[in-house]
């Protein structure tokens, strides 16, 4: 691995830094998620230990379909949010004016989640160069596959 650059020092500690990773959150609570657009959401999950309600604001990699999303897991399968989906896959996001919809969450097969990481490379080079180059500054390994996850929308119960 290259010696990282200002920025990606920079974005990988900021990676590591909970509150500045958790602000977002504030900003979807307040109704105020639209302004990242539909590039991100916020994934409201149940805790698979605690059972309480836990947030995080995730990248939207792909939308295959208007009610489907695919998020990607940049510190892998040890992420919290992560574990916490594979215990209760039942969930509800919020992503640009949509707020508050009833999804489940399905993890993604190594092969799925190769194809979905292709496609958002082909489609965001440069964002993707420097996405990898920050995870991998900040977990210490490089990035050669990453886990991702499929949300569909409930029609019914949102």
């Amino acid at each position: 691995m290259a010696s990282p650059n200002l920025a990606t020092q920079l974005g990988a500690r900021a990676l590591q830094t909970r509150w500045l990773v958790r602000a977002p959150i504030w900003l979807y609570r307040a109704g105020l998620g639209f302004l990242f657009g539909t590039r991100m959401l916020m994934l409201q999950h149940i805790g698979r230990t605690s059972g309480e309600r836990r947030f995080v604001v995730l990248e939207v990699v792909d939308r295959p379909a208007p009610d489907e999303f695919v998020i990607v897991s940049g510190f892998g399968t040890k992420a919290q949010w992560y574990r916490n989906i594979q215990a209760h896959p039942h969930v509800r996001i919020s992503t640009g004016i949509r707020r508050n919809l009833a999804a489940t969450a399905t993890p993604m097969t190594n092969d799925e989640s190769s194809t979905a990481l292709e496609h958002y490379i082909h489609h965001h080079p440069g964002a993707w160069d420097k996405l990898r180059e920050t995870i991998e500054h900040a977990t210490g390994r490089p990035v050669d596959t990453l886990p991702m996850v499929r949300l569909n929308v409930s029609r019914a119960a949102s």
